[in-house]
């Protein structure tokens, strides 16, 4: 690899840890915000739908129901837009997170219409397209191949950290982009969490500066390693 290829690889590890903190935030908003609905984690939207359906006292089911089909959509959407590029960052993909931070923008001046505490007709469809929103950022980042570092979700990331490590026999590990990104998605939620007593608009504005940065560093640092590139070949 590479010094060119090497700074490029770092710079979108940092990128989507970054991601990974915005999606704490977002999942902060969702569950404490829009009646305990994951807009990133669809394993706990999966596990409150089945424990909703089997009767369990003060869980929803509709807003779990619509994020988990919210999410598979914008997924969809996201894989559809990068299918035909190949593995990396490139135009295409600083457009997929600059749409994404412009929907968080969107459902960011709706909060702030509505005073902070959407209604209920409201509240499902700032889920609805907050999921989507997630789903759309969750396939363009697998696209990305970051290893360990989905932006999203963190359990096969926490079982890699463990089943890798010493103490399970393991000779070594890239266990600082493992912490990073439990600690970054742990960090995101209470910022979150902590904005959310001044009202949803908060978070998701922070949310969504987070993921225009990302869009942006990330536009230009690939645009110079294309540049130094060619200037090298």
């Amino acid at each position: 690899m590479t010094d060119g290829s090497k700074r490029q690889s770092e710079m979108t590890l940092v990128l989507m840890l970054a991601l990974t903190f915005s999606t704490g935030i977002v999942d902060a908003v969702g569950y404490l915000g829009l009646d305990k609905v994951f807009a990133g984690n669809m394993t706990g939207n999966v596990v409150i739908l089945g424990m909703a359906i089997a009767g369990a006292d003060g869980l929803p089911w509709v807003g779990p129901l619509v994020a988990l089909i919210a999410f598979m959509v914008g997924a969809v959407i996201g894989g559809r837009t990068l299918r035909r590029e190949t593995i990396g960052w490139n135009t295409r993909t600083s457009w997929s997170f600059t749409a994404v931070a412009a929907a968080l923008a969107v459902l960011t001046g709706v909060t702030i219409a509505t005073g902070g505490v959407p209604p209920k007709p409201w509240e499902l469809g700032i889920t609805v397209l907050l999921a989507a929103a997630m789903g759309f950022q969750a396939a363009v980042a697998r696209h990305l191949a970051v290893k360990d570092v989905t932006t999203v979700v963190v359990t096969s990331t926490i079982t890699g950290l463990a089943a890798d490590s010493v103490l399970a026999g393991g000779s070594g590990q890239p266990w600082r982009r493992r912490a990073g990104a439990v600690v970054l998605i742990a960090l995101g939620a209470l910022v979150g969490a902590l904005l959310l007593r001044f009202g949803i608009a908060l978070p998701l504005g922070l949310a969504t500066v987070v993921t225009a940065a990302a869009a942006v560093v990330g536009h230009f640092a690939a645009h110079e390693g294309r540049r130094v590139a060619a200037a090298r070949a």
